[in-house]
């Protein structure tokens, strides 16, 4: 497949700025067998599932991964978004920097009046660099003051600033693990009350763990996507996880992914048998039609954009043309798209 055919004009005006509602979106779904579309409203997601069904949801959890501070001696105000740490004992980060071309190797950033303040150590990128914080207190204590510094990396392309009530509204009532810097979005939708009549009525949850990273949000370049490389992304399946979600397989239940990192995290680690195994490790798995499902039977995802990774898993899963379809009904019938958009069930 071509870069060119996951193209299409989207209106600015659908990107949603602001979430409604926890658990209030418009919810589109998909049958892949019956080609059909319909449109319901998110609660409605409860009558698609049934006892002994599986959703499988991604607990990571987001952290205020964007630092503004400011360059010695200049003073020059400098964004620094952290994507992922090297080495916690030397506190080496991976991150990316903006504006970059004033960014050198051995220059020193001060960030407020804080102890905070981090060394270029290496060039990555274009705009990646590897820098080292000089902070004298244990990862509990660095992490705290990440906290307080920090804003909610909502994506750039909502085209507003970060406010406190991103804090709240940027992470899922599940979310567990710190290390990720985007929200898995399909699972900001759950309420915890619609998560307990779930469990009411027989449906299980298997929790695994993806920490979003560049690889998820990463643009592709090339035309040809066999050609690109996606940057690797830390995941966990526990053994738990993998009980709940073969024993849905093996009784013929539905199995939902909860999102396309939850879908990704799973086909990156099936068995030889078509089942799924427990890991711990990194992927840099990019999916994209035609591709043979082994796990997940069904999908919950939200409204991406054009060109982008998770567009393109949602096209594998769903099938080219008849997404391509959706995503034309969706912007007729004027959905919300991206971070804090709809949402999508796919079956």
């Amino acid at each position: 497949m071509k870069l060119s055919e996951f193209r299409f004009d989207l209106p600015e005006s659908l990107i949603a700025k602001y979430p409604v509602e926890r658990g209030e979106a418009r919810l589109m779904v998909i049958d892949r067998k019956a080609k059909t579309i319909e449109h319901k409203k998110f609660p409605d997601i409860l009558s698609y599932f049934t006892d002994g069904d599986v959703m499988v949801i991604n607990n990571t959890k987001v952290f205020p991964a964007r630092l503004y501070g400011n360059k010695e001696k200049t003073g020059a105000k400098i964004e620094v978004f952290l994507l992922r740490e090297l080495n916690r004992e030397m506190k080496l980060w991976d991150v990316l920097v903006d504006p970059a071309r004033k960014i050198r190797v051995g220059n020193k950033l001060y960030f407020g009046d804080s102890d905070l303040v981090a060394e270029v150590i290496d060039n990555t990128t274009s705009r990646g660099r590897t820098i080292r914080f000089l902070f004298d207190g244990n990862h509990d204590e660095f992490m705290k003051a990440v906290d307080q510094l920090g804003e909610m990396p909502i994506p750039r392309e909502i085209m507003r600033e970060s406010v406190e009530a991103d804090r709240e509204h940027f992470q899922t009532v599940f979310a567990k693990h710190v290390g990720a810097v985007a929200a898995p979005t399909a699972g900001l939708h759950f309420t915890r009350a619609m998560m307990k009549r779930m469990e009411i009525k027989g449906i299980h949850f298997a929790p695994v763990t993806l920490h979003i990273g560049l690889g998820t949000f990463r643009q592709v370049d090339v035309e040809d996507l066999t050609k690109h490389k996606t940057d690797s992304e830390n995941f966990r399946i526990e053994p738990e996880a993998v009980q709940i979600v073969n024993k849905g397989l093996d009784e013929g239940k539905r199995v939902c992914a909860i999102g396309t990192t939850a879908l990704k995290a799973l086909e990156s680690s099936v068995s030889a048998n078509a089942r799924l195994k427990p890991v711990e490790g990194w992927t840099d798995r990019f999916i994209f039609p035609p591709y043979d499902f082994k796990i997940a039977n069904a999908l919950l995802t939200n409204f991406h954009l054009p060109e982008s990774v998770l567009l393109m898993m949602t096209s594998a899963f769903g099938g080219h043309e008849l997404i391509k379809e959706a995503y034309k009904v969706a912007i007729q019938e004027k959905y919300r798209f991206f971070t804090y958009g709809d949402a999508m069930l796919i079956i």
